[in-house]
C-alpha cells in the first residue's frame, strides 16, 4: 500500500504530464506537444488538430529531439538561398556598385564566406542546447541586450520578407505582357499567402518543404545560363582598379554579408529538434555547404546577367523599366523561350516562398522572446501577423525596390556584425567555448542570466563604429568618406571591432560586481 506522500507524488506527476500534452479529440491519433503557456488558446487547439507545431520558445527536451537527419540542416538553407532574391542581390554588383564580374566574384567569395560561418556555428548550438536563437542570445548578449536584438530581429524578418516578396512580385507582373498581367499587389499577396500555408505548420513541414523546393529553382537558373551562352551578351567587363575598385568591393561586400549572415539570428531555430548526440562537426559542415553553394551560385548568376545588360539593349531596357523581374523576363521570354520561358518565370517567382519561410517562422519566436507576456500568445498567431505586416510593407515598397533593397540590407549587415562580435566573444572568451557553461534551466530567469550591461554598452558603441564607417545615400561617416573617390562602406567592420573591444573591457567588470 502506498503512503499519502507517494500518492501525492504520483498525482503531481500525472498533473504535470497533462499540462504538457494536448490530446486530440480522437484518442487514436498521435499526441501533439504544446507549450504550457498557450495550451488553453483556441489558436493552439486549432493548430494541434491540424498537426501543426505548437511549441513556443521553451527549450526542446531530449524526449522531443527526434530529427535525426543531418541532411535537413543542409537542405533547409540550400532552398532558402537558391532563390530570386539572391539573384537580385547579384544584379546590384555591376548595376549599382559599378563592379565587373571578377569584382563581384571577389566580393562574393570573401563576404559570403564571412557571413555564413556564424550561421553554421550557431546551428550547432540548437542541436546541443535545444534553445531557440533569440533565447540563446540571452546567454551570449545578456538578458536585457537580447531583448533589444529580438526587437531588431523582428523588424529584420519583416524587412527580409518584404525584399523577397517584391522581387517575386516584379517577375509575376512581367508574365503575359500581351494580356492580363498580375498586378504588383496581387503578386505580393500570392507570395505571402503561400508562405503562411507552410509556416503555419512549423518545424517539420518547413524542413520537408525546403528539402525539395530548390530543384525547380535550380533548373530555371540552368536555363538562364543556357540562354546567356546562346545570346552571347555576357562579358567580364573592365576591371576598376585602385581605391575606387576597393571601395566598390567593400560596399557590395557589405550588402552580401547582410544577406549571407541574415540567417545568424535564426540559425539555432532549425536544429533544435536534432538529438544532442548528433555529430556537431557534421552539422557545421553540412550547414556551411548548404549555404555556400546556392548563395554564391545565385548571386554570381545575377551579376553575370547584369553584365549582359551593358551589351544587350533589350536586357537593359527591360531592367530599367521593370527591375530584376524585367531582366529575367527579357532573358527567358523576349525573343527567346516564349511560353516555356513564362512558365519558368512563374516557377522562379514562387521560389521566394522558400526564402520567406525562415523569416516568417522565426519572427514568431523572436516576438515571443521579446517580452514574457508575448510568449503566451501562440506561435502560429505571430507567424500569420508577421506575414500580414510584411504584405503591408511590400506593396508600397515595390515601387522603390532597388533603394529599399540596398539600404535595408546594409542596415541589417551593421546590426548582425555587432551581434556576431558580442556573441562569439562571450562564447569563446568568457564561457571558454564549452557548452557545459550554459545552464538550459536558466533560460527565463532574470536572477540567473547575465544582465546585459556589457552587451548594451557594446551595442551602443558598436553603433558609433557603424556611424563613422557607413557610406549610404542618407549618411556618410567620417572614416568612410576618406576611402576612394566617393567613399566606401566599412560600417560592418568597424561595428564588429568596436563592439568586441568594449565587450572585452566591460564584461569582466560585470562578472566581478554583479556575478553573472
Amino acid at each position: 500500500m502506498s503512503t499519502g506522500k507517494e500518492e501525492y507524488e504520483i498525482q503531481d506527476v500525472e498533473k504535470q504530464s497533462r499540462s504538457r500534452l494536448e490530446l486530440s479529440d480522437d484518442d487514436s491519433q498521435p499526441i501533439v506537444e504544446t507549450s504550457e503557456h498557450t495550451r488553453l488558446s483556441f489558436v493552439d487547439r486549432m493548430a494541434a488538430k491540424l498537426r501543426a507545431e505548437t511549441k513556443g520558445i521553451e527549450p526542446i527536451t531530449d524526449e522531443e529531439k527526434d530529427d535525426n537527419s543531418i541532411l535537413n540542416a543542409a537542405s533547409m538553407w540550400f532552398s532558402a538561398n537558391m532563390v530570386i532574391a539572391a539573384f537580385a542581390l547579384g544584379v546590384l554588383g555591376p548595376c549599382i556598385f559599378g563592379l565587373n564580374f571578377f569584382g563581384c566574384l571577389l566580393a562574393v567569395l570573401i563576404f559570403a564566406t564571412l557571413g555564413i560561418l556564424p550561421v553554421a556555428f550557431f546551428s550547432v548550438f540548437g542541436a546541443e542546447l535545444g534553445l531557440r536563437q533569440m533565447v540563446l542570445s540571452r546567454y551570449l548578449l545578456g538578458n536585457a541586450t537580447a531583448r533589444i536584438f529580438a526587437l531588431i530581429n523582428v523588424i529584420a524578418c519583416v524587412g527580409w520578407g518584404a525584399v523577397n516578396t517584391i522581387a517575386s512580385a516584379q517577375l509575376l507582373h512581367m508574365v503575359n505582357p500581351g494580356g492580363a498581367r498580375c498586378p504588383p499587389w496581387a503578386g505580393c499577396i500570392i507570395i505571402v499567402v503561400s508562405t503562411i500555408i507552410v509556416t503555419f505548420f512549423g518545424y517539420r513541414v518547413i524542413h520537408a518543404y525546403e528539402k525539395f523546393s530548390w530543384i525547380p529553382n535550380f533548373a530555371v537558373f540552368l536555363v538562364i545560363i543556357a540562354r546567356l551562352k546562346i545570346d552571347g551578351s555576357f562579358t567580364v567587363g573592365p576591371w576598376v582598379s585602385g581605391t575606387a575598385g576597393a571601395a566598390s568591393v567593400l560596399s557590395f561586400g557589405g550588402v552580401i554579408f547582410g544577406f549571407a549572415s541574415g540567417w545568424t539570428t535564426y540559425a539555432a531555430d532549425y536544429t533544435v529538434y536534432m538529438p544532442r548526440s548528433t555529430n556537431k562537426p557534421k552539422v557545421f559542415f553540412f550547414v556551411l555547404v548548404g549555404l555556400m553553394f546556392p548563395l554564391c551560385f545565385a548571386i554570381l548568376l545575377g551579376s553575370a546577367c547584369a553584365m549582359a545588360t551593358f551589351n544587350n539593349k533589350s536586357y537593359a531596357s527591360y531592367y530599367a523599366d521593370e527591375g530584376t523581374g524585367g531582366l529575367i523576363f527579357a532573358i527567358l521570354v523576349d525573343k527567346s523561350l516564349h511560353g516555356f520561358g513564362q512558365f519558368c518565370c512563374v516557377l522562379l517567382a514562387m521560389s521566394t516562398v522558400a526564402n520567406n519561410i525562415p523569416n516568417m517562422y522565426s519572427i514568431a519566436l523572436g516576438t515571443q522572446a521579446l517580452w514574457e507576456p508575448l510568449a503566451k500568445i501562440p506561435r502560429v498567431f505571430w507567424t500569420m501577423a508577421g506575414n500580414l505586416v510584411t504584405l503591408a510593407i511590400a506593396i508600397p515598397a515595390y515601387y522603390k525596390f532597388e533603394s529599399f533593397m540596398t539600404n535595408f540590407m546594409d542596415a541589417i549587415a551593421y546590426y548582425l556584425a555587432i551581434y556576431i562580435g558580442i556573441s562569439i566573444t562571450e562564447h569563446f572568451v568568457f564561457r571558454k567555448g564549452k557548452f557545459s557553461n550554459y545552464n538550459v534551466d536558466d533560460w527565463d530567469s532574470w536572477a540567473r542570466l547575465p544582465l546585459g550591461i556589457a552587451g548594451c554598452c557594446a551595442l551602443f558603441v558598436g553603433a558609433v563604429g557603424v556611424a563613422v564607417g557607413m557610406e549610404q545615400t542618407y549618411w556618410t561617416g567620417e572614416i568612410a568618406r576618406k576611402i576612394g573617390t566617393f567613399g566606401a562602406d566599412i560600417g560592418l567592420e568597424l561595428g564588429f571591432g568596436f563592439s568586441v573591444i568594449v565587450y572585452l573591457a566591460l564584461r569582466p567588470l560585470e562578472l566581478k560586481f554583479i556575478g553573472r
